[in-house]
């Protein structure tokens, strides 16, 4: 049997509404079986969610209708046992995020607060081709005792 690669990416472009969160969390999830990344999973497709539903969130508050896009790549390690998953949704609602500070009974608000929690780096940029705004993170394997 030969031994084939990995896939190292996948990219999902969607209308900003929120029956979409459950199939880009599906996404990453494929990404991370395909890789045997599973010990990520818990974190990664929280976050992710988390990701998404800002940006769909976004868009609605303002009125955008643009696309959203996941990209999600495995970087740096061998081809065999990628490191580190990167997960990017981009929008195009004018604005950055900003972390909000909810009261115990509000029921959103925490995106940003479990993003920065639950990753090992992450952050907003505004470079790109286009208008708007990407929200990123990367966690990582950890090594093995």
């Amino acid at each position: 049997m030969r031994n084939q690669a990995i896939p190292t990416d996948c990219s999902l472009v969607f209308p900003p509404d929120p029956v979409w969160v459950r199939t880009a969390r599906e996404a990453v999830r494929t990404l991370l079986v395909a890789a045997k990344g599973d010990e990520l999973a818990d974190a990664a497709l929280l976050l992710t969610s988390e990701a998404v539903t800002n940006s769909v969130n976004a868009c609605h508050s303002k009125g955008c209708t643009a696309p959203v896009t996941l990209f999600a790549e495995w970087i740096g390690g061998e081809s065999d046992r990628p490191r580190r998953l990167r997960v990017l949704v981009h929008d195009e609602a004018p604005g950055l995020p900003c972390g909000q500070t909810p009261s115990s009974d509000e029921e959103s608000g925490r995106g940003l607060l479990l993003i920065s929690a639950g990753a090992d780096s992450w952050g907003v940029c505004t470079d790109g081709p286009g208008p708007g705004k990407a929200t990123w993170f990367e966690i990582g394997l950890r090594d093995s005792p």
